[in-house]
């Protein structure tokens, strides 16, 4: 009886807005032929990066696209991973002789340690291996000071108080995506000028093991055979990776004031809202991120007049659209949105956002 390989398995992590969803849809457009189950980890209620993801079909129905699809939609794998994780893990392994790779999504909040953690289950590490934990770098964000979203207003308080990095739960976690890195993704490197990538290089380097490689990207566009085929087997190391999180893990008792999880300090809010005009909404939605301090927006929306979804993906006060398919007969034309951020009132988002629609 033939014994089957070890399946590969790509982790992508990063945090909001850095482009993961982006550098996975690369990597299915450019599978060369390779047979890829993909597990999307979303933060929220709605599937809005699967549904991203089920659009790269890589040549097959759309039935199968959809199978190949996992989402896990209960918050941030680490939490989630016994209870959800390890039935999906299961059934690819079943399925390991139809498949050569898997990719992870993790969430922007997720901590990419206990899931590389989890490959040390005897069920999966005899099936499985991490080929490498890929970590992807919102650039300028990172040179503005801030790691994800709103540069402009976190980087002035940030120069107001000189120990917020360091005090912030967002600068912890960017320090332990990094800790567990196999490769680093310095990603819209065109949207940062040369001096303040080299000064980001230094930064990340400052947190990674020596032998972990740092590269450049714009819009995850990299060779498939930089990102896959490393055979890093991360999960044989990643105990010896150090992370401000260990103590959630080891029993650590000089840490209690965390023991709650930093990732709880964030808040997914889900909104529907009726069909309005498109500047209108993009208006309202950047005055609800400069006033509430969101650090996420996606969604689609619908417009009138307009037989297409408008797929909606927000940073900050930056946004980026495009109309991404036609609605479908029975489709309740309706926009669906999730704000990500800190300590959010979804009532009185939502109460914002209709009252500046009806204007």
């Amino acid at each position: 009886m033939k014994t089957l390989a070890k399946l590969p398995v790509t982790i992508v992590t990063g945090f909001l807005g850095s482009g993961k969803t982006t550098l996975l849809r690369h990597m299915l457009d450019n599978a060369q032929g390779r047979r890829i189950a993909v597990i999307v980890n979303e933060f929220g209620e709605l599937g809005i990066d699967g549904e991203i993801l089920k659009q790269c079909t890589i040549g097959c129905t759309e039935e199968e696209a959809s199978g190949r699809v996992y989402e896990l939609a209960n918050g941030c794998l680490c939490c989630t991973v016994q209870e959800e994780f390890f039935p999906v893990m299961r059934e690819l392994v079943a399925r390991r002789g139809d498949l050569d790779h898997i990719l992870i999504e993790t969430s922007g909040l997720a901590l990419p340690k206990p899931l590389v953690q989890a490959f040390q289950w005897p069920e999966i590490r005899s099936a499985c291996t991490v080929d490498a934990v890929i970590t992807v770098v919102d650039s300028p964000a990172v040179a503005a000071g801030t790691f994800a979203a709103f540069p402009d207003q976190v980087d002035a308080q940030r120069k107001l108080d000189p120990n917020l990095d360091h005090e912030s739960p967002l600068h912890e976690l960017f320090a332990d995506q990094l800790a567990s890195a196999d490769l680093v993704i310095l990603n819209k490197a065109d949207q940062t000028s040369p001096e303040d990538l080299a000064r980001v290089r230094l930064e990340v380097a400052e947190e990674l093991p020596p032998a972990v490689k740092i590269i450049e990207a714009s819009n995850g566009r990299l060779p498939l055979d930089v990102l896959i085929g490393l055979g890093a087997g991360s999960e044989e190391h990643i105990d010896s990776r150090h992370s401000h999180h260990d103590h959630h893990h080891d029993g650590d008792d000089d840490h209690d004031d965390h023991d709650d999880h930093d990732h709880d300090a964030f808040d997914s809010i889900s909104i529907e809202l009726p069909q309005s005009d498109e500047s209108l909404l993009l208006d309202a939605l950047t005055q609800l991120v400069v006033q509430h301090g969101i650090l996420r927006v996606k969604g689609f929306a619908a417009i009138p007049n307009k037989p297409m979804r408008l797929l909606i993906q927000g940073v900050g006060t930056r946004f980026d659209k495009h109309f991404d398919r036609k609605w479908g007969a029975e489709e309740a034309r309706v926009t669906r949105l999730v704000l990500i951020g800190q300590a959010l009132d979804a009532a009185q988002l939502e109460a914002q956002l209709r009252a500046a629609l009806s204007v």
